[in-house]
């Protein structure tokens, strides 16, 4: 595939991703768990965890692809692409939630997805040991971010916690493989800045 053919490529897929069009290659782990009964504050309060888990697969994707779009390690790439199609999978399972819940993806999805590709690329030309490791963090983070959502989630929105508890799952996971591919511990410095600008993501797009 030439050059050109590769942009026309990337720009489809962000799109997409940005608007919130995405199809799953699993089933929707709340495919069979009744919906609970939602008073309409726990409703909207449910929504909003789930548009920032929205936002985090529209980041996922954006890094995953430019992570492996500018590593040369064949290995990498073919993790980068096995970890994409599960966080897509996350990312129409979320949307759908929302859809349920009567709400919306966030407005700020462009955004998001830009800054985090510009990550993913920094990350790959940092090489391959603090690409992998860039990827172990984030997804720690994520894992704890996601035991948060499981706490602060109501109760009755059972639908919204299946899908949470195996996002949780896949991300593990995820940090697990590049851990055994030879990650790098990253920064102190980098660790606190992801942390920032996750708190200022997560604070954003739960209402935007």
């Amino acid at each position: 595939m030439g050059l050109f053919d590769k942009l026309i490529v990337d720009m489809d897929k962000a799109l997409r991703v940005m608007s919130g069009v995405a199809a799953a290659s699993r089933a929707n782990p709340a495919g069979p768990v009744p919906d609970g009964v939602l008073s309409e504050t726990e409703k909207r309060h449910s929504a909003g965890l789930m548009r920032i888990n929205h936002v985090g697969e529209v980041c996922a994707q954006a890094l995953y692809d430019a992570q492996g779009r500018f590593s040369h390690n064949p290995a990498l790439r073919a993790q980068f692409a096995h970890a994409s199609v599960e966080e897509e999978d996350h990312l129409a399972w979320t949307a759908q939630r929302l859809r349920e819940l009567g709400s919306r993806i966030s407005l700020l999805n462009p955004i998001w997805y830009a800054g985090s590709y510009l990550l993913g690329y920094a990350a790959a030309k940092a090489g391959d040991a603090r690409n992998l490791g860039f990827v172990v963090e984030t997804e720690r983070q994520v894992a704890a971010h996601l035991d948060s959502h499981l706490q602060a989630l109501p109760e009755a929105d059972v639908r919204s916690r299946a899908i949470v508890e195996q996002m949780r799952l896949d991300e593990i996971e995820h940090g697990a493989a590049a851990q055994a591919l030879g990650a790098a511990p990253v920064p102190a410095l980098v660790r606190n800045v992801m942390q920032g600008m996750s708190k200022v993501m997560t604070t954003l797009a739960y209402r935007l």
